[in-house]
């Protein structure tokens, strides 16, 4: 028990390369995987970790020395999960089940996981079935995410994909209309919610990017009268699916 205690710090990361090994090995719900290096047990780690579909990113010594709290890390720390990921699948499921339209958010490049968790919490209580990510460039589901939603990670579905275009294709097939989120877009108030959707959310900085732009059926927008014309993509995001609880359940 001193040796696990001693490779794990206050955010409840794994420091060093036996205890990663040992985690990859147990199934023990991970994260990302930071590492700099590749030969020897950091290939076995890279190795273990692709087997399992575990996002490993290169990091240099300042990120590893700040995630290991200053401890020897020996070149990798392992982030924990704080929630199981799910397959788009069992988030269509859970639709199916209910016996409602499908409601699921789609995540852009949502690299923030203050507002990743905030999004999860609001998609939580307006009753939508799942929340879709990307592996790449985006926040994931880190300590601060699970704090920031309340506990409501415990309660959404939430995907990890490789492919968040073919994804959406995925659910295209599934008779699942995309409505993106963009100042170009139709007045929110004046369209239909009310059947099998995705509700795609775009960075914080960027919006949503041009693939995906390109898959989506519709384009929404908020109305802006203030001379600053965006709004925090948690909140925009908020809005956006309280329209869509408002027309299933309104009357």
């Amino acid at each position: 028990m001193k040796d696990m205690n001693r490779n794990l710090n206050e955010n409840e990361n794994i420091i060093g390369r036996n205890p990663v090994i040992e985690a990859l090995k147990s199934d023990k719900p991970l994260d990302t995987i930071y590492i700099s290096g590749n030969g020897g047990s950091l290939g076995l780690i890279r190795r273990l970790a692709k087997e399992k579909g575990i996002v490993v990113k290169d990091a240099q010594e300042k990120k590893l020395t700040q995630l290991a709290d200053g401890a020897s890390h020996q070149g990798v720390v392992a982030v924990g999960s704080c929630a199981e990921y799910v397959t788009v699948e069992e988030i269509l499921d859970v639709s199916k089940k209910k016996g409602t339209a499908p409601f699921i958010i789609i995540c852009d490049e949502i690299e923030d996981p203050h507002n990743l968790g905030a999004i999860i919490r609001t998609a939580e209580t307006a009753g939508a079935d799942g929340v879709i990510i990307p592996k790449r460039r985006s926040a994931s589901l880190n300590a601060t995410v699970a704090k920031t939603s309340a506990g409501a990670v415990s309660y959404v579905p939430v995907a990890r994909v490789s492919n968040l275009s073919a994804c959406i294709d995925t659910l295209k097939e599934n008779g699942v209309w995309i409505y993106g989120t963009d100042a170009s877009g139709s007045d929110y108030c004046k369209t239909d919610f009310t059947g099998s959707m995705a509700l795609v959310i775009g960075s914080e900085g960027f919006g949503i990017s041009r693939l995906i732009r390109e898959k989506c059926d519709f384009m929404v927008k908020l109305p802006m009268y203030g001379k600053i014309n965006s709004l925090n993509a948690s909140v925009a995001g908020g809005i956006f699916m309280y329209e869509v609880l408002r027309q299933r359940y309104s009357g």
